[in-house]
């Protein structure tokens, strides 16, 4: 990871960007890196945020903007960064990963060094840091002066290099920097003079004496002042033709072979601006270190962009260059002596002199190259075998090599990891092939041409070219054309020029089991993986499954992605190496080794979830499921799933998704309709798991019928039942419940007609069919009573108990939830325990007995807080803060409110959102804010009307009748009271009881 303030403020996890939020999280950040290691207060990071007039909210929003960055770095391995320590906060990170810190190392060693050479290494090195002017982006605060203050060091820094390098005589070439310098500091003597002295030593004379007068004019307008003596003085120098400032005599060559060997440069070459610059500041004006290794898998351009930068910087190397391709990844790689034979002759060493013996060869290359200053550019490397024999061994030489190998062996070699184009420069440089008019005419085809190529530089040249042959053809032909994974590889293809061919090379230099690996993670598909499923589909453990990875890693077939919050490897295949490997899997494997691959991967996630529900037990009657053969498991990874089980389906649940889809169109449907049914939780399929178990159910459903599985197909139907019930679709989800009854009654399926008929049961609450409602309970009352299920016995007067507090039968509530919380108890369910103390709360205050509804809304909250269950908490924490608000308190209730209405918007719960801005809303009436509370119970009303909850709607017409009477809009008023109480009649609601002539927080 990455920090880096000399520049606009970034955060850089490998390749990927680290996205920080608006303008204020940027700030937040900056300031604590810049004080890394030590606390900054709270005060402080105030005032840098809001100068001058902080808002009221200003420290819940630092809290807010620190959670986000917690979790922004979080996402990408680096936990912990952001730490509180009272009064504010500090970030503890490794000196070397933040710019600032490597820079101002660098300017400490550059002012201990005594010889020029040492100085001008490390301050080249340091400034080539720097991106841009220090926290750029972030426009005026308290941190303008730190910026400033780098700027200084900066300019400092490039003074004294600058310095170093006239004392080494390289006066040519510091004058275009040093002009640039000078235009942008016009009265800065110290720059002026060193541009003067450039001039001067690179026989310039005239040049030199024009710059003293450009300075005089500048310092006589902005300061009014003349030149200091010390410019003074040089001028005068300049004018008598002072030896001294001439530049020391080079050293007599003999005359030498100065070869150009570079390829033509790429026409088409697009993007890679941040490496292009790494490597240009490296290798100018002296390299910064003598090899540099560009690894990246066939396509990613490594060639392109070698030879691009080879050519930007040819400059600097006056002896020549030379250029070998090595045929790294072909049959034959090139042979060391071969190579270095090419090269001296390039040298000028005549055939008669040339050594037989490659040992020879290198010594009298490396001895050609002694004190000289040459760049080498060796393309398509094998390994560092390959490589060796042709380094240089003066430092004034340096050598570009690329390879899909990331060469480790090499000593002291930098390393860029080229990974695919970024989507802009995808999209630029499908335009310049095509024609930039060509692809902004449609702009949908072109991206979704450069999406389908992975965004692979190779891919996107190679359905350019097609393109650009075929000038008749719409970009969106060739879009559709790719979109077909069966011919996507073949698409891509023109003349000698194959993405194909690309990856069989990297395959045939792997060994069989990293193949197999590849050929099964490939047809399984998918998008990001930890080695325990390669394990699986290879049936090895865990262990060598890791080191297969890495070769493939190092074979660039395989990306790694990042440390997980498991503290494990993640891993990722691209796009194109995904359908290349399922190709080698249909070819070279049998359906059944392969469906058994997927099988075990299968397995392996129902054991893994069998372990969780085994740990936590469910809160809603499930499936009686059949015993499966347990995946043996690495001990491990158990332990790790069994302690942070939401971190881990976090981690795992899209390859689960594109898994359990993969299985299902294999016919697995057995494994697959097992694991959609597992009732593992709102924290895992249900809530803010929308999509995920969406694609599960339709797929399990999908096979089931497929199959012709009637039982199978009817569990789906009541999962889906179930998901329609959490995302607060409620006609939908009776539908669903309605058809899975039918089809548990044709078998006889007391289960399954018990969870359908609590599942109608539920989704008719909600609806305010309240009678309708117990009618489906107490039919599947009988139905779970037969079946001896405690968690089935605790959710059935759960529910049963939640609709009789809307009747307003309250004798009967405290039976059914006290019947609730003893069978949630006897079955271990602590969150059947919590969601019954919650409606316990509930009840106490709707009968007013309001210490004992904060007691058990307070006890609920710490057993949802426990089980890291967030939505719940929110739920618990409101049920607090309305028994509060009944109880006469208002202090920070309003702070716990906001908090319940930002979970339940993350979460997806548009129901629970509705009723926390009611709740909201009831409490600015209350105290009086009346547009306020108008906006909110407003908002809250038009998404009820949205979903088919009529009580929650009549509640909230019910206080907008007090509103509008607050206002003196009687007529209203009288309206909505009228439509509130129609409705509770309706409904036979408790309501219809009540007085409505005060605020309810119900």
């Amino acid at each position: 990871m990455e920090y880096r303030l000399l520049g606009p403020v970034e955060v850089v996890a490998g390749a990927a960007q680290v996205p920080l939020g608006g303008l204020k999280p940027q700030t937040l950040l900056a300031a604590l890196l810049l004080e890394h290691g030590r606390v900054v207060p709270l005060t402080r990071l105030i005032d840098i945020l809001w100068p001058g007039d902080p808002p009221e909210t200003a420290k819940a929003a630092i809290h807010t903007y620190v959670k986000s960055l917690r979790q922004a770095l979080a996402r990408h391995g680096a936990d912990g960064v952001i730490v509180t320590r009272a009064p504010g906060y500090l970030v503890e990170l490794a000196p070397d990963s933040l710019d600032l810190h490597v820079f101002e190392q660098l300017l400490a060693g550059a002012h201990r060094a005594e010889a020029a050479e040492e100085v001008s290494r490390l301050l080249t090195a340091a400034l080539a840091l720097w991106r841009g002017p220090a926290l750029a982006g972030l426009g005026d605060s308290l941190l303008s002066g730190e910026a400033e203050r780098l700027e200084q060091l900066r300019l400092g820094a490039t003074e004294r290099r600058v310095a170093a390098d006239l004392v080494l005589g390289r006066h040519g070439q510091v004058v275009a920097e040093l002009a640039a310098l000078v235009a942008r500091h016009p009265a800065n003597e110290r720059l002026r003079g060193q541009y003067m002295t450039a001039l001067y030593g690179a026989g310039r004379q005239s040049d030199a004496l024009a710059a003293f007068e450009e300075g005089r004019a500048a310092l006589s307008e902005e300061l009014g002042v003349d030149p200091g003596p010390e410019l003074t003085s040089l001028h005068r120098a300049i004018l008598r033709g002072d030896p001294a400032l001439m530049p020391p005599a080079a050293p007599d060559r003999p005359q030498r072979t100065a070869p150009a060997q570079l390829p033509v440069a790429p026409a088409d070459f697009t993007g890679r601006a941040d490496q292009t610059d790494a490597l240009i500041a490296a290798l100018t004006p002296a390299p910064g270190a003598a090899v540099h290794v560009i690894a990246g898998r066939g396509g990613s351009g490594k060639s392109a962009l070698a030879v691009h930068v080879a050519h930007q910087v040819k400059a600097s190397f006056p002896d020549g260059q030379l250029y070998a391709e090595l045929r790294g990844m072909g049959d034959a790689p090139a042979e060391p002596g071969e190579v270095l034979g090419r090269m001296l002759k390039a040298l000028g060493v005549e055939f008669t002199a040339m050594p037989a013996a490659a040992a020879e060869r290198a010594e009298l290359y490396r001895s050609l190259l002694a004190g000289r200053r040459l760049l080498v550019v060796l393309d398509d490397a094998a390994d560092e075998q390959q490589v060796r024999p042709l380094l240089p061994g003066d430092p004034g030489c340096a050598v570009l090599v690329t390879g899909r190998n990331r060469l480790g062996g090499l000593s002291g070699a930098r390393r860029i990891d080229l990974d695919v184009l970024g989507p802009q420069d995808a999209l630029d440089l499908l335009g310049r092939i095509v024609g930039a008019d060509r692809a902004a005419a449609e702009p949908a085809a072109a991206q979704a041409i450069v999406e389908l190529c992975g965004h692979l530089p190779l891919a996107i040249c190679i359905a350019g070219a097609r393109l650009a042959t075929r000038q008749r053809w719409p970009l969106r032909l060739l879009a559709d054309r790719l979109a077909d994974e069966q011919r996507r590889l073949d698409e891509l293809t023109i003349a000698d020029l194959q993405v194909r061919a690309g990856f069989e090379l990297s395959y045939r230099g792997l060994d069989e089991p990293a193949r197999r690996a590849l050929r099964r993670l490939g047809y399984l598909g998918v998008p990001e993986f930890s080695s325990w499923i390669p394990a699986w589909l290879t049936d090895t453990a865990e262990t060598a499954a890791e080191d297969v990875v890495e070769q493939l890693v190092d074979a660039h077939l395989v990306d790694f992605s990042h440390v997980d919050g498991l503290g494990r490897l993640r891993y990722r295949l691209h796009e194109l190496v995904r359908l290349y490997a399922r190709e080698r899997a249909e070819a070279e494997e049998s359906a059944g080794s392969l469906s058994a691959a997927v099988s075990r991967v299968l397995s392996g996630w129902l054991t893994l979830a069998d372990q969780v529900t085994a740990d936590a037990p469910a809160d809603a009657i499930g499936w009686a499921r059949p015993v499966i053969e347990a995946r043996p498991m690495d001990a491990g990874l158990l332990a790790q799933v069994r302690s942070a089980p939401h971190t881990w389906f976090d981690l795992e649940h899209a390859a689960l998704v594109v898994g359990l889809e993969r299985a299902a169109v294999l016919g697995l449907h057995d494994l697959v309709c097992l694991f959609a049914s597992a009732r593992l939780g709102p924290s895992f399929l249900g809530v803010n798991r929308f999509e995920a178990r969406e694609r599960i159910n339709q797929a399990a459903l999908a096979a089931a019928v497929s199959a012709g599985d009637r039982r199978g197909e009817a569990i789906m139907l009541a999962e889906l039942g179930h998901l329609r019930y959490l995302q607060d679709r409620f006609p939908e989800s009776r539908q669903h419940f309605t058809e899975a009854l039918a089809a548990f009654r044709e078998h006889g399926d007391g289960r399954g007609m018990a969870v359908a008929l609590i599942g109608l049961g539920a989704g008719c609450r909600e609806a305010g069919r309240l009678v309708e409602a117990l009618h489906f309970l107490d039919q599947g009352g009988d139905r779970v009573r037969e079946l001896g299920d405690d968690i089935a016995l605790g959710y059935l007067h759960r529910l049963a108990g939640s609709v009789r507090l809307e009747l307003g039968d309250y004798e009967q509530v405290r039976t059914d939830l006290k019947e609730s919380l003893a069978a949630y108890q006897r079955a271990g369910s602590q969150r059947g325990e919590g969601l019954t103390l919650r409606t316990l709360s509930m009840y106490h205050r709707a009968v007013g007995e309001y210490e004992e509804a904060v007691e058990t809304a307070m006890r609920a909250q710490e057993i949802f807080t426990e089980l890291g269950d967030a939505l719940m908490e929110a739920y618990a924490v409101r049920s607090l803060a309305k028994a509060r608000l009944r109880r006469g308190e208002s202090a920070g209730v309003l702070a716990q409110l906001e908090h319940v209405l930002t979970v339940c918007h993350a979460m997806g719960d548009r129901l629970g959102h509705a009723v926390t801005m009611r709740t909201v809303g009831e409490l600015h009436l209350a105290e009086g804010r009346l547009d306020e509370a108008y906006a909110l119970l407003d908002a809250a009303l038009r998404q009820c009307e949205q979903m088919d909850v009529p009580l929650w709607q009549a509640r909230t017409e019910r206080d907008l009748a007090l509103l509008h009477e607050a206002r003196g809009e009687s007529e209203a008023a009288a309206a909505l009271r009228a439509k509130a109480v129609r409705t509770f009649r309706a409904f036979a609601a408790r309501e219809s009881e009540e007085l409505t002539g005060g605020v309810k927080t119900y």
